[in-house]
């Protein structure tokens, strides 16, 4: 059986998606795979030292390591309404973001280049984990905040204010679905392997569908902050058709967000085939 180490964060969309493929619940084609679970801007780090052969990266992250990864067309996180959201303190004014430093997840985030692009420029940032962006903002340490994930479910309990959905503004600006989080494998593993993988995904997420109880437990022992009523909106915003499957929007929506970071400056141009193959059939 051959075996591949699989990375992924701990939050509910990714626990749900990979629950089924990684403990033996479904048929997966000879493959095994060992997970290992971390924030995702420490599999961004990790990936870019190769770490595992199948990983979740930002879709910003993907852009600076496409000469060692392929992208997949299962598993992606895309969708609309469901971005990265600019928040305040309240009685901050608001026309002080571009100049102040803000607490980030990230440099290496799709929220983070999203922010970069809204602002026209990168702008003073101070990273720490995703977690603890919300707590440092209520104790009054930074101004503003890029807060991802469940963050859109629970800022306003901390007192927070919404300065700007990202998504919102990505969907008014190119029309497409916000592009998030992909699953990419070594580029060295694709040609034999990353069609099956595509296929055991997609049914890892069927099988999590079909039986959500099968692995609530798992889910919530990676997301023990949070209550089931978050965990559900949170799984329900971010496993969608395209988690299943890119198709024809989500591709392009991928494909105009690397071309806006190269337009932009912001990574380099580069000559590697996003995909592992042209189309997804």
């Amino acid at each position: 059986m051959k075996k591949f180490t699989i990375s992924y964060s701990p939050c509910p969309n990714d626990t749900f998606i990979f629950h089924a493929m990684t403990h033996g619940l479904i048929d997966t084609e000879g493959l095994s795979f060992a997970p290992f679970l971390e924030d995702v801007e420490t599999l961004n780090q990790m990936a870019a030292k190769g770490v595992s052969d199948i990983t979740k990266l930002s879709m910003a992250a993907f852009a600076h390591l496409s000469g060692r990864y392929s992208m997949l067309f299962s598993g992606s996180a895309l969708g609309r309404g469901c971005g990265p959201l600019i928040v305040k303190r309240p009685g901050v004014d608001t026309a002080r973001l571009a100049s102040s430093k803000i607490a980030v997840p990230g440099l290496m985030t799709t929220a983070f280049s999203l922010l970069s692009f809204y602002l026209g420029k990168k702008p003073e940032a101070a990273v720490m984990s995703f977690d603890r962006i919300m707590p440092s903002m209520a104790s009054g340490e930074f101004d503003f905040g890029l807060i991802i994930h469940e963050g859109r479910f629970t800022y306003a309990s901390l007192g927070l204010e919404l300065v700007t959905d990202l998504g919102e503004w990505w969907e008014s600006y190119t029309g497409l679905p916000i592009p998030l989080g992909c699953i990419a494998i070594k580029r060295e593993l694709a040609g034999e392997y990353a069609a099956i993988i595509d296929r055991i995904i997609e049914k890892s997420i069927a099988h999590a569908f079909a039986n959500p109880e099968d692995s609530m437990a798992y889910i919530r022992e990676h997301a023990q902050e949070l209550d089931d009523s978050v965990i559900a909106q949170h799984i329900k915003l971010y496993v969608n058709d395209f988690s299943i499957r890119l198709g024809d929007d989500g591709i392009k929506a991928v494909e105009t967000f690397f071309r806006m970071g190269q337009d932009k400056g912001f990574w380099q141009r580069s000559s590697d085939q996003i995909f592992y193959k042209k189309a997804w059939f």
